[in-house]
């Protein structure tokens, strides 16, 4: 097994631990892509990070907890919510 790969399946498994410690969260509900790219986690729901909503951060637990506050402040926003589903 390579080393991406293996460090997939950690990412991976810190990410269901989040969800589990965090069952209401917009993470858990909707389980974004989680990616590591140039040092920098990332958890991504949508086609790409410009029409998707997206959380950043040093470790997988900081990028899903970035993504629950990008995604509940992306619901805040008047006539987003329809389009969130299309992002999915």
């Amino acid at each position: 097994m390579s080393a991406k790969f293996l460090d997939h399946i950690a990412a991976r498994h810190r990410a269901e631990l989040y969800f589990q410690s965090h069952p209401g969260s917009p993470s858990a509900v909707r389980s974004p892509k989680v990616f590591i790219r140039c040092g920098v986690w990332t958890a991504l729901l949508g086609k790409n990070i410009r029409h998707g909503i997206a959380g950043f951060g040093p470790t997988v637990e900081a990028a899903l907890g970035a993504f629950d506050r990008a995604y509940l402040n992306y619901l805040r926003q008047p006539g987003e919510a329809s389009r969130l589903d299309q992002a999915a």
